[in-house]
Parts: C-alpha cells; structure tokens; sequence
C-alpha cells in the first residue's frame, strides 16, 4: 500500500503490529544548496551550528545534522511535506531585528513578513515566532521555547496531520505531545516533528525541493526495513553503504506520508562525499594561445567576433589574497564557495535567482583562477608612489564626505551612478550580471560593445593622426593594432574623472585581446601610470563564447528607472530632517 498519500488505518495498523523501532531517532535533514561549504558557513553564522569536522558540507545543530548537497531544485521547501525547519531562541524580536539588518547589508537573509508587515508576531504558549528563508530556499522558522534553544523541530504539512504523526510514531517511536501553541507533534531525543493541515490537496514532492529528505537513525537497519516492508511501506531499493560514503554504515530510502522521502540510517552514518567536478574552464597557461590558429575575416585579420561572456571569471579578484599565496588554483569546490559568497554578498536588492551567474542558473563554470594580477608575480599591485598615497588619502576622504552629506546633485554622484560610464578597464571586468560583450570587426576597424552601461568603443586597427592635443574623454583615445594573433590595444589621454583603482589622467591603458580556443577569448590589460604606482602592472581572465544562448539585453539606467530621483529625494528628505533638528 503505498504511503505517499494519508496513511491509512490499514497501514497504521500494519506498522503497530511489528512494532515500533525504539531508540530510532531524527538524525538529519539534507538541504540543497548551490554552495555546500557556504551553507554551512551561512548557518554556523546566522544561526549558530557549528561545521562538522571534516565534513565540507555538513553542520551540527543542537543534537540533529543539516546536510547540504548541491543538486537541482524545483525551489522552496514551502509547500511541500516537510515545509520548514524551526530554531529557537530567548528573544525572537532581538534575533530578528539582528537578522534584518544583515539582509540590509547583503547575505542573503530573506524575512518572511506577516500581513501588517511585522517580521514576528505572538503565539500561545510561545511568546513569539518568525519565518525567514536562507538563500536557497528551506523556510526556517524562529521561536521562543527556553526550554530547548538551538535546532527546535521539523514542521511537516500533512493532509490528515494526526495520521501522519502516527505514522511516524509506529514506525520510528517518538512521545506524542502537545506542542505550545496547540499544534500537535512527537518529541525525539533531538527534537520536535510537527505536523499541520497542508493548505492544498496534497503536499509538494521533498525530493525535488530544498529540503530534499528527512532522516531517521535506526539501532538496527534490517529489522527496520523488514518491519516496513511487512506493513506495506514503499521502499525505495535495499540497504547499502552509499558511494563516496563517509563510513561504512548503511542507508535506505522509503516513501513517506505526504510526499515526504525519508532515509533510514545505521549509528554512524556520516554522509556522503561529493563527487569531485571536472573543470575545464580555467585559463590553462600561454601555450593555449600559441597552439590556436584564430580563423581570418575575409580581409585577413584575425576574426574575435561573436557574443562573449565574462560570467565564468566572476568571483576572481584583481589581487591575489595574502592566504592563497603560492596556490596555483582554486578546487572546483572552492571555486565554487567563492562565486556563491560573492552572490551573498550582493542580495541587498535582488534574490539570487535574479543574478546572472548564481550557480545552478549560469551554464559557465566558474574559474579556478586564483587572482586576476599576474605582474607582479605576487599577485598584488606595485607599491603607490608620493603622489599615489596622496591621492587614495584624498579620494578617501572624499568617501567619507560622500557618505557624510547628502548629494546636492547628481554631480556628487559617481559616473557609473549617474549611468555615464564605469571607464575602462573597469568596464571590462565582470560582475554579478550584464557581463555581455559583442566584438564586430571591419577592415581598419574593431568595435567592442559591453552590456553593462551599454558602453561601446570602435577602435581603429590602423594608424591615424590623433585630433585635438587637448581632447581628453572618459574612455581615452585608443590606437589598435595586431600582433600575431592578437588585437592590442593602447588608450591614452583620459580625463581622469572614472578612475580604475586610484589611476590619473595620466594613465596609459594597454589591453590584449586573443582567441586561444574556438570559444575562449584571453583578455589581457597592463596599467602603466607612474604617477600613482612605482612599476606598470598586468591582469588576465578569459571571455567564452555564447551565440547560442547569450544575447545583450537593453540596459534602461536612467528611461523608466527612479534611481536618480529617489537618491536625491531621499537627499532633500534628510536635509529636511536636519534642519528641523536643529531648530
């Protein structure tokens, strides 16, 4: 009789016959997530679990384990059998203020607000109660029980919740209690299973959600899994030690209540291993480009054309991080955790399904590359000069009058703000979307459009007599010209007003641009600015490919865009504020 569906009284009746599997207790909850080293980063962070001792991609919290996997989702736990996990501590309305601001901030800490837009509320018998998600979807639930703090219960939405619980009692033991605040619930050694009426007809699939499956830990694995056999309980193949396991115990799955996939574990279950991921996108050293022939346009010129993207080096650094000195690159999984904490980083005003390269949604692997400097061989940029250090103290301080003041206008804004430009090579590098560029190519001539702004240069590639001694613009006077296989290009004249890292107007720009595979596009640019560093200084990543897919999408900055209006807005609200104060 299958269990997906209500149990029925049969089936009930089944399992209390053979017994209840005492001792049986919740062992953990996997999760999917896009980073599993960063879930348990964001959870040992926001709330308080701790890592497991080698184990990258598991978390100990109060007594239960959270397992994270990165794996497919068809989204949120909500909604589906096991809707979310609960924590619980002394002042919800404290931690819950704690955890808006660092949503503020970035993180990815999303608040699930009630109807009179209050992020917690009172409960009978619990003083208080709030929802958040974490960044990948589980729904995680706050209360206020001092009696147990820390990892509190699993909340099962169930279409005859009394059924379900029993269920789970006659099968895995569990004391029958009313839980505070009149939901009915079993109480393990390591916390509470919770059910509630699903709203619907029938609860979402676990297993193909962000709570994925819930576990049990069984003294015995095989009396178990005969136990269920015999009462009818779907099991979903036979007891093995998993690939890549971590130890030698076994697990089994079986088709719980609801829809909910629940594994059965031996004492020491550690978890599975993943599985190493193959990389083959980094940048692979100067012999890529010697052993590609770019093709010709029909004029003879090496043909870069075509829609790129920088997606894949999102997440490199310009320099090289003092505790990665001497590694050549970064582990897939490291590669990895650094693009999802740069995705984290940046959920201030959009999810992370809104961003171009989030993992999961972007095809292009992210580089293993370890920084972007490759001159100086240390990774990190030249020492400034007198001047250099007097410029950064002057550009400093004018931050922090920036952040001081409100605007007076949009001249006091930045010109990547104003939508003007982001200069070059910033430009060039990529960030958490618009990472889009379109090379054209015609005989004297290259154009390079970048999504990002919509900025586009066209670039000759043979030599000219430059006009106007004085002219100075934002993106400088560029001279092109082909080395071998290579586009060079040098950019001189700026007019210093969208510097690049503390650059004057005096820098001179040289980028290099080679195709060393049919789909990968090596960008190269050298900052030569005596003014501000002792010695010139290089970096690299790589473009790819993407006609099939990719397209530039229209970047709207100022049309239909209330940015700018609400920034100076708010500006003349805050003086308003601060001159009533002062009265």
């Amino acid at each position: 009789m299958s269990t997906i569906r209500s149990p029925g009284l049969i089936l009930l009746a089944a399992l209390a016959a053979a017994g209840t599997s005492a001792g049986a207790d919740l062992h953990h909850v996997q999760i999917t997530a896009a980073s599993p080293t960063e879930a348990v980063r964001w959870y040992e962070r926001h709330l308080d679990c701790e890592p497991v001792a080698h184990q990258r991609d598991t978390a100990a919290c109060n007594g239960i384990r959270l397992i994270f996997v990165s794996q497919p989702t068809m989204g949120s736990s909500q909604g589906t059998g096991v809707d979310r996990i609960a924590f619980s501590y002394p002042d919800v309305a404290a931690k819950m203020a704690e955890l808006e601001a660092v949503g503020v901030r970035g993180s990815g800490v999303r608040l699930q607000r009630f109807d009179d837009g209050s992020t917690h509320r009172p409960i009978p018998g619990l003083n208080r109660h709030g929802f958040l998600f974490d960044p990948w979807g589980t729904r995680i639930e706050l209360v206020e029980d001092t009696k147990r703090l820390g990892f509190h219960h699993l909340h099962l939405s169930a279409s005859d919740p009394q059924s379900t619980l029993r269920w789970y009692q006659v099968a895995f033991g569990g004391r029958p209690e009313q839980f505070p605040g009149g939901v009915s619930g079993l109480q393990f050694g390591s916390g509470w299973l919770l059910a509630s009426s699903h709203s619907g007809a029938q609860p979402a699939p676990t297993s193909s959600r962000a709570i994925a499956h819930i576990a049990f830990e069984v003294p015995s694995l095989d009396r178990s899994v005969e136990r269920l056999r015999e009462a009818g309980v779907d099991m979903l193949g036979a007891p093995t030690v998993p690939a890549n396991a971590r130890s030698s115990a076994k697990r089994v799955f079986a088709d719980g209540p609801d829809n909910v996939t629940v594994a059965v574990v031996e004492p020491g279950f550690a978890g599975v291993e993943a599985a190493e991921a193959r990389h083959d996108r980094a940048y692979d050293g100067d012999a890529a480009a010697e052993s590609y022939l770019t093709s010709r346009t029909p004029w003879g010129e090496p043909d870069l054309q075509g829609i790129w993207t920088g997606n894949a080096a999102h997440g490199i650094p310009l320099e090289r991080p003092v505790a990665l000195a001497g590694v050549e690159a970064l582990t897939p999984e490291q590669a990895a955790a650094r693009r999802e904490r740069g995705t984290l980083g940046s959920i201030w005003g959009y999810e992370r399904e809104w961003r171009d390269t989030t993992l999961g949604y972007d095809k292009m692997t992210p580089s293993t590359q370890v920084a972007m400097i490759f001159d100086p061989p240390d990774g990190r940029l030249p020492p400034l000069t007198e001047e250099g250090e007097r410029r950064a103290r002057e550009a400093l301080l004018e931050r922090e009058r920036r952040a001081s003041q409100p605007p007076a206008g949009p001249e006091d804004l930045t010109p990547y703000v104003r939508c003007i430009t982001k200069g070059v090579p910033g430009m060039m590098i990529p960030g958490i979307y618009n990472n889009g560029l379109q090379i054209v190519q015609g005989p004297g001539f290259v154009a390079i459009h970048k999504e990002m702004v919509h900025e586009a240069r066209v670039i000759p590639t043979t030599p000219r007599e430059r006009v106007g001694p004085n002219l100075r613009t934002w993106l400088g006077d560029p001279q092109g010209r082909w080395d071998g296989e290579s586009l060079v290009v040098e950019s001189s004249r700026f007019n210093g007003r969208s510097p690049f890292r503390g650059s004057s107007a005096e820098m001179t720009l040289t980028e290099r641009f080679t195709r060393v595979g049919p789909s990968r596009l090596l960008y190269e640019f050298t900052v030569d600015d005596p003014a501000v560093w002792v010695r010139p200084w290089s970096a690299r990543f790589a473009f790819d490919l993407d006609e099939d897919q990719y397209e530039l999408v229209e970047y709207a900055c100022h049309e239909g865009n209330y940015g700018m209006f609400n920034i100076l807005s708010g500006a003349r609200a805050r003086d308003r504020e601060a001159a009533g104060a002062s009265r």
